[in-house]
């Protein structure tokens, strides 16, 4: 998995893209959020548009990410899922936890 990071006002944006699975890009998308909140950062965009695929190891990280972000006063927010993370949320029911937005400009008027 490969990841870029930009800040934008007070929001980080994590883009990712390949594979989020076991031993692949679940443990480095924790390090990621980690050392976003390390770095001050509570406003955290995940930009999903780049990954091709996701397992339950990814989605159980996902979910872990989510929690850690919300424990410590910040929000985290999923952005341009492709149709089939979609589908896995909604089979899911984790459609339900996550706020879900279809562009960057969405997603940084989600945090004002």
């Amino acid at each position: 998995m490969k990841s870029e990071i930009r800040d934008v006002d007070d929001v980080r944006i994590i883009e990712l893209s390949g594979k989020i699975t076991i031993g692949t890009g679940d443990v480095k998308m924790r390090e990621l959020v980690d050392r976003s909140l390390e770095d001050g950062q509570k406003k955290i965009l995940i930009d999903l548009a780049g990954v091709s695929a996701i397992d339950s190891s990814g989605i159980g990280e996902m979910v872990a990410c989510y929690t850690t972000v919300t424990k410590r006063g910040g929000q985290l927010k999923l952005l341009r899922l492709s149709p089939k993370i979609n589908d896995i949320l909604h089979v899911t029911q984790l459609i339900t936890v996550f706020d879900v937005l279809d562009n960057v400009q969405e997603g940084l008027a989600a945090f004002k």
